[in-house]
């Protein structure tokens, strides 16, 4: 499945497994609670799918600089598609996505090399962008990590052992049972706590399991952080961000790492890297 894409908010799992046909999918916090501001970094990217001039919530992602939101690639290759234009993008970084929230408009730059698979059939989809506001937010950014942080990790045995917060606007689920039909409507902000699966070059695969008490992403959430720690070992550094997942939300998230050098190349021309 590809990254994860919410159509509307009011949006059904079976619309959304039809978004999918067109955008890679994207997902929303399953077994999580809602964030009650602890996240006020963490922002909801909006587009008007039904034309009616309300604008729905599409993607997730994460301020990182007083002017630039961390989304993923197939979230803004959609704005561009749909005739998004400069200075048209639009986030919201209120705890609920509704009438009366606070917008604020940007620019939305894909990663130029998206899509591409590389040489030798090795997948690197570079599904990484941002958003660059016309304003500084006047919220506290996260943090980027550094070169290789879960490389390092994973060398020292530790990664097994450590927990991640994911954050987003998406969909939720409270029960395994009932496959597509336990997907529910969301529009608020909310958080779980992962566990990780495995690691590759490119990509952190983090467990949904609601048995072994982990939590997740599902439709809504593509582009959502991904921090390092949960709880009270919780920090303030996204080290991935949602690209896909399980069609039923409950298995494993696939999450783009932004601590690679390809990640890094793209990032470093909108932000100062640790």
């Amino acid at each position: 499945m590809g990254a994860w894409l919410r159509r509307t908010l009011a949006a059904s799992a079976a619309a959304s497994v039809v978004v999918l046909a067109v955008v890679s999918p994207a997902t929303a916090i399953v077994y999580g609670a809602p964030d009650q501001g602890r996240h006020p970094a963490v922002g909801s990217l909006l587009y008007d799918f039904d034309g009616d001039g309300a604008l729905d919530q599409a993607c997730t992602g994460t301020l990182i600089s007083p002017t630039v939101f961390l989304t993923v690639s197939h979230c803004t290759a959609f704005l561009d598609e749909q005739g998004v234009g400069e200075g048209e993008a639009a986030v919201t970084f209120d705890d609920e996505v509704g009438p009366g929230m606070t917008l604020h408009f940007g620019t939305a730059h894909t990663h130029p090399d998206y899509g591409y698979s590389g040489a030798g059939g090795f997948a690197e989809p570079y599904d990484i962008a941002v958003i660059v506001f016309d304003e500084p937010i006047g919220i506290q950014p996260a943090q980027l990590p550094e070169a290789g942080r879960l490389d390092d990790l994973n060398a020292a045995h530790q990664l097994r052992s450590t927990e991640f917060t994911t954050v987003g606007y998406g969909a939720v689920r409270e029960t395994r049972k009932g496959g597509p039909a336990g997907i529910l409507d969301n529009t608020e902000r909310r958080f779980a706590v992962q566990t990780p699966a495995w690691l590759t070059s490119t990509r952190l695969t983090l467990s949904v399991n609601q048995a072994t008490g982990d939590g997740g992403t599902c439709y809504g959430d593509s582009g959502g952080p991904h921090f390092l720690g949960a709880g009270a070992t919780e920090t303030n550094v996204v080290v991935s961000i949602t690209a896909t997942g399980d069609t039923v939300c409950k298995a494993t998230d696939v999450t783009y790492r932004v601590d690679t050098p390809a990640a890094r190349d793209f990032l470093a021309g909108f932000v100062n890297l640790p």
